[in-house]
């Protein structure tokens, strides 16, 4: 679809996965537009959230380029009772406009680009704090992000095995027949300790509920791995977090406007446009780093401008316009 037009596209996850999006675009993606929003190409908004006191939680990001004219808003909830009516944890829309005029691109399902750009911003730090020799993965939480995590990261290192630990078997037996459909060894493991314990990459993405009791010790991390937390740090006991350095978050300035902090602030070593402007430091093999985050709206800008891209160029999508 070209020029401006009174039409717009129809993204389903499917159509978009089925976009060909390689890791190593996913992360150049995400890499570019922080480097774009550092030099105030990109205008953001705050993120925002509404948290009910029954588990759900509500959350739109906004983010707006002239280059390319996009404005991008996301919207997404996260409703722990979803699986037990059939439908994903997390479910949203994301609008695509025209930024000088306001006028529809694109209306896109949230799943698909929600999964890719969690997992890219992981990856985005790992690039850059992870043992570039990476064999072996451990999933903590073995949904919809364990799989996206898999994708990408199986594109930037030379992984051989992942270990899974999570609470739903079904999502542990996919996860794990994943991985052996990409030629790697799946062990499902019942302690999360076994699982954590040796591996140079961990990722824990468990399901987002401020009343779990956390189970996970970064003490239990080897020296020289990397972890990357994307559910904030809720799985993990905060007296542990000492034991990460360096560590990192997705953006200082959300995470100090934000009242409750993903760990300590003075354990905070820096921000992606911290890794990506300054880096990390140098290499330390006896360091356990890490990575914690709450996701950040350039990462959704920077995959769902990509996968617009990507399917008005290939004719992708369904072309549409408002009835009547």
């Amino acid at each position: 679809m070209t020029g401006h037009t009174d039409r717009f596209l129809l993204l389903s996850d499917s159509v978009l996965e089925s976009l060909e999006i390689s890791g190593r675009d996913v992360v150049d993606a995400i890499e570019a537009a922080i480097l774009q929003d550092a030099a105030g190409q990109i205008l953001t908004a705050p993120k925002s959230a509404v948290v009910p006191n029954d588990g759900r939680y509500m959350m739109t990001t906004l983010s707006t380029s002239d280059a390319p004219d996009l404005t991008i808003v996301k919207s997404v909830m996260v409703s722990p009772r979803n699986p037990d009516r059939g439908r994903p944890g997390i479910d949203g829309a994301i609008l695509i406009q025209d930024s000088e005029t306001g006028q529809m691109r694109a209306l896109a399902e949230a799943g698909w680009i929600t999964g890719v750009r969690t997992a890219g911003l992981s990856a985005v730090a790992a690039r850059r704090l992870a043992n570039p020799a990476s064999r072996s993965i451990a999933f903590i939480g073995c949904g919809v992000q364990a799989r996206s995590h898999l994708a990408i990261f199986a594109d930037l290192f030379p992984l051989a095995e992942i270990r899974a630990y999570g609470r739903g078997q079904a999502n542990i037996d996919r996860l794990c027949d994943m991985a052996r459909g990409m030629g790697l060894q799946a062990t499902a493991h019942d302690d999360p300790r076994a699982a954590i314990e040796g591996a140079d990459l961990i990722v824990t993405s468990v399901t987002l509920n401020y009343a779990l009791d956390p189970f996970l010790d970064a003490s239990w991390v080897k020296p020289g791995a990397f972890a990357a937390i994307t559910d904030l740090a809720l799985p993990w006991h905060q007296a542990s977090m000492s034991a990460f350095g360096p560590l990192f978050v997705d953006d200082l300035v959300q995470e100090e406007a934000s009242p409750k902090k993903l760990v300590e602030p003075s354990l905070v070593g820096g921000d992606l446009k911290t890794l990506l402007t300054t880096g990390p430091g140098q290499f330390d093999p006896d360091a356990r780093r890490a990575f914690v985050f709450r996701g950040i709206a350039i990462g959704d800008f920077a995959i769902a401008r990509l996968a617009y891209l990507r399917a008005a160029e290939s004719g992708a999508g369904q072309e549409v316009g408002w009835p009547g």
